[in-house]
Order: C-alpha cells, then structure tokens, then sequence
C-alpha cells in the first residue's frame, strides 16, 4: 500500500502559478510549473515564480514534469527550476514546442533537452503509477488534463479548462476518457477554481468570433487589438475576422512573432490568406482603415503596452485621434484598475475604447456548472480546489458540497500544505517552505522587502547614486566614488557590481579632469550613459543615476 501526498506549492490562494506535487511511495510528479504576474505593491518585480526548495532537495525522487497547456501559469516558471534540477518534462506538441522557447531564451537552462511529446493516447508506466492524459478544451490548442493511476485510486489534475459544446475539434474536450476515469475510481481531484463564483453564463466561442468580425467590420479607422499572446483560439479569431473585412495583420513584438509561427508551423493556427501579415516597416504603405495592430506586450499582457501607446511612448505605435482599442482580453480582478486607467489615457489620446467583455461573458475557464459537470463525472473521494484566491476556493467547495461531496472530504489549502493519504485517511500531514519568489530581471529570489520598501518610495527600478569629489585645479579625484543604492541592488550582496561601477566613475571622471574642455554637463552625462549600460547588462535593471560631482575648493591665505 502506497501512501500518497499531495502538496501545492503555488497555485491556490492566488491566481496563477500553478505547481502542484502527486507523491506516490517514493516517487514526486509535479504537476504544472507556472509563474504569476505581480500585483501593484510589488513594484518593478517582471514575475513570481514558486519556490523549489522542497523539489531541490528531494530532486533524486522527482520522476518527471507534467504540463497541462502553454499558458504561462501552467509553463512560465520551468525555465527557473530546470537552472536547477534536471528532469524530464511531458506536455504536448504545442506545449513543449512553446515551453522550449521560454527555455532557450534563459541562459540557466538553455541547454536542457530532456522532452517527451504526450498526447491523449499516451500513457507512461513508473511502476506504482501510471500517467495518462485526457484532452480539455481551454483558449489554447493541445491542453490536457492529467490523471494518475495508483493502487489507491486516480489523482485527477484538470488543468485550466471549460465545457463547450460547440468548439471545434482542435478544441474539443474528450468526454467519453472524462467518464472512463471516473468509472475507474477517483481518489482526489484537483480542479480548478478560477470562475467558480460567477454564475454568468461563458459565451461560446461561436458567440465571441461572431462578436470580433462585427466590431472588426463596422470600424471606419485603424484598429488597435490587445490579446493576450498565448490565447492562440482568440488570435485566430482575429486573423480570420481582419480577412473576412479586408485587412492587414501587424504583429508587434518579437516573442508574440515566434508563438504564432510556432503555433503555424504546427498548424495550430491558420493563416486565412498568405498576404494577410504586414511587417511594422510596411506599415506605412497601407491607410488606417486597412490595417489592423495586434498588441500583446511585454511576456504577453498588453495593457501595458497599451499605455505607452497612448502616452507617444511605444518605440512603433502611437494612439491618435480616430483609432479603435479593442481589449478582447478579460482583466482579473485584480488588474481592472489599471484598466480603468488605461481607458482614460486611451481617451485623453483621441481613441475609442472597447472591451469585448462589455457584450459577453467571455472566460477560458469552467463556470458553476462546468465545475459541478467535472465533479460527477469524477465523483471522487476527496476533492482540493486549486488555481484561485480563497473565495474561489471556498465557493468550489461549496459546489462540490452541493453534488454530495461531503465537506470533511474537501481540502482548501494553503501553499505548502502537505495533505497525506495513509491507512485510507486524507488528513492535513504538515507544511513545507513554498514562499514567493520574485524575478526582476536576471535575478531570481535576491529581492526582499527591504528593497521593495525603498521601490515604494523610489518607485520601478530604484536609484543609484555616486558621490565624487574633484579637484579641478590639481586635475584629480580628492575622494574616491562613494555609492549608495536604493530600490536597486542589496548593495552587501553585489559587491563586486559595486567595485566595478566605483571603477567606471573613476576612469570617466579621470578621462575628464585631463580634457581641456571639462564640462560638468557632459561629466554627468557620460556616467549616466556608460553606467547606464552597464548596470542593465549585469542587471536587466534601468535605476535612476544620480551623479553627485562635488569640488574641494582651497582657502587663500592673507598676505
């Protein structure tokens, strides 16, 4: 007899950062391994990831990575854990191909190869477990969701995922393996909870590519579209809409530019016509209402981006008087504020904002009734909500209440929570260390709260300040460059970026002190620049440089 636990180390309690840990005997499956975008208080943080602390440690019993789909919740993160364990990673066509791109983009783990392609049919023995998978229907091609065959019963991992009885075949979730597993017997599912409190009916995706060529064909003026780069089924809405008007396609973005000729190469995505893409350089030569922009942003959110347009400050793309913005992403709740604010800047601009949640309920995620559908074809024994914050965990269990799951049977746990299966019991066995890990640029985990503190006053990447005193009559430094940082560095632990930009200072106000033509002006300017550059390539951080040049002035004598 087994005994079985079942560990999140991310992934309830918030939105994202889905990581789940199956242990079977010996043997650790992870389950997913994403990464979140930061909320407001955590300023100039690019992501959070899970901590790998428990799975570092116990790296010899790990028996592989299990990947749902190719959002960045489900795949974002692994690129930082394979920098530090190396293990085999299972996910579909799709998935691995989108998961390889975000791996050889990280110089940590570029050089990982250790893939498997899996899909419906796939099944993997380890011996006390077997892993198969069950496709899903979700925004993006090729999701599953996971099951694991014990002695015990099946661990169902769902995945993100909704019931559409309309979608289309690349998208259709496999009922009849729903109702296979289930039959076999379901010790724990772990399902999630992203929409669990919204009775709102989720409009097909009929509804919703119907909804786009209307807004799309009615538009007299450019079109500006904000999508979220991994929502491949909404893009292709897109793309056949832009055809079906007579438009062209800008893509803006490199790594957008690489998810969809990866998703083509794949044909998990069709372009309706050869023509249909124009280049940001060919822009130009088509007039504003024949063309429309698909925005995605930075790591694929577009808000942002949509900001800088507004404010003349993305390097190709500026909102004017007559253009359409087309947000055909649905916001968290978490992030309507900022949206709120963006539609202001929008307006301010000349443009027209439009949401297509503002006409449909529009969500890859499972309502109430998908939910409770997923729990009876299941009827497992024990039930975890996963992939929500605490009220979306509180109102699954509700529901899972509701079609006979008694509440003593339903866990809502925290990160790190270990829930142990042993003598036929499911009981709560203890915690281990699953703290957030912030990633600003290239570093992982070395930002804390006091830095963040500082970030709240000095806002984004902080400051950097470099105190030099000259004098000019004798053409040579009189103190060396004392440095402090705030909001960018934890200057202890960087000494040697420390030494190194002391150095640069010193040179550049060397090189100075010895011209015949010093000005102040370019003496600062110079240090901004060239420490600048070389603070973002050891950093990948911009902190405001504040050169402090002071002169000792020497007191004359009396005669």
């Amino acid at each position: 007899m087994s005994t079985i636990k079942i560990i999140p180390l991310g992934g309830v309690r918030e939105n994202g950062k889905n990581l789940y840990i199956a242990e079977v005997g010996e043997a650790i499956f992870i389950l997913d391994c994403g990464l979140k975008y930061p909320e407001n208080e955590l300023l100039g943080i690019d992501v959070v990831i899970p901590d790998f602390t428990y799975l570092e440690d116990n790296v010899d019993r790990v028996a592989g990575i299990f990947l749902t789909h190719g959002h960045a919740d489900a795949i974002g993160a692994l690129p930082y854990l394979l920098s530090k364990i190396s293990v085999p990673v299972f996910g579909t066509e799709l998935t691995i191909e989108l998961v390889k791109l975000n791996v050889n983009r990280n110089d940590a783990a570029k050089g990982f190869k250790d893939f498997h392609v899996v899909d419906e049919h796939t099944e993997i023995d380890f011996g006390e477990t077997i892993v198969s998978f069950f496709r899903t229907t979700h925004t993006i091609p090729d999701s599953v969701g996971i099951n694991l065959k014990t002695q015990e019963g099946n661990i169902v991992y769902t995945g993100d995922f909704k019931f559409d009885q309309m979608a289309i075949p690349m998208y259709q979730t496999d009922y009849a393996r729903l109702a296979e597993i289930g039959k076999e017997g379901v010790l724990a599912l772990l399902s999630e909870s992203a929409n669990a409190e919204n009775a709102t009916p989720v409009a097909s995706e009929f509804q919703i590519a119907d909804e786009v060529f209307d807004t799309i064909k009615y538009w007299e003026g450019r079109i500006i579209v904000a999508c979220v780069a991994s929502n491949l089924q909404r893009v292709q809405q897109i793309l056949d809409a832009a055809a079906k008007a007579g438009r062209k396609v800008v893509l803006t973005g490199q790594d957008f530019e690489r998810i969809i000729r990866t998703a083509m190469r794949l044909e998990k995505l069709q372009l309706p016509s050869e023509d249909l893409l124009v280049t940001l350089k060919d822009m130009k030569n088509y007039e504003p209402e024949e063309l429309i922009i698909l925005e995605t942003g930075r790591m694929g959110e577009p808000i942002k981006s949509l900001q800088k347009m507004a404010n003349g400050a993305h390097r190709h793309i500026k909102i004017k008087e007559g253009d359409l913005v087309y947000i055909t992403t649905t916001p968290s709740i978490a992030m309507e504020t900022m949206v709120a604010k963006t539609e202001d800047i929008i307006y301010r601009a000349g443009g027209i904002v439009k949401q297509i949640s503002d006409n449909l309920r529009v969500s890859g995620h499972a309502n109430p009734n998908d939910l409770q559908l997923m729990l009876n074809f299941m009827k497992p024994k024990y039930f975890i909500p996963v992939q929500g914050e605490y009220r979306e965990l509180a109102a699954h269990a509700d529901l899972a209440h509701a079609v006979g799951i008694p509440y003593k049977n339903i866990y809502i746990t925290g990160r790190g929570d270990v829930l142990e299966y042993k003598n036929k019991r499911m009981s709560v066995a203890g915690t281990i260390s699953a703290e957030n890990v912030m990633i600003d640029g290239l570093g992982v985990g070395d930002i804390g709260n006091i830095v963040l503190r500082d970030r709240k006053i000095l806002s984004e990447d902080g400051i950097f300040v470099a105190v030099v005193t000259i004098s000019r009559r004798e053409k040579k430094i009189v103190s060396k460059p004392q440095i402090t940082s705030r909001g960018f560095v934890y200057v202890k632990a960087s000494r040697d970026l420390i030494n190194e930009s002391s150095n640069m200072i010193e040179t550049i106000v060397g090189k100075h002190l010895e011209s015949d033509d010093f000005e102040w002006s370019k003496l600062k300017q110079e240090i901004r620049d060239q420490l600048g550059r070389y603070l973002f390539e050891q950093t990948k951080r911009r902190p405001v440089i504040l050169p402090v040049i002071m002169e000792a002035t020497q007191r004359r004598g009396k005669r």
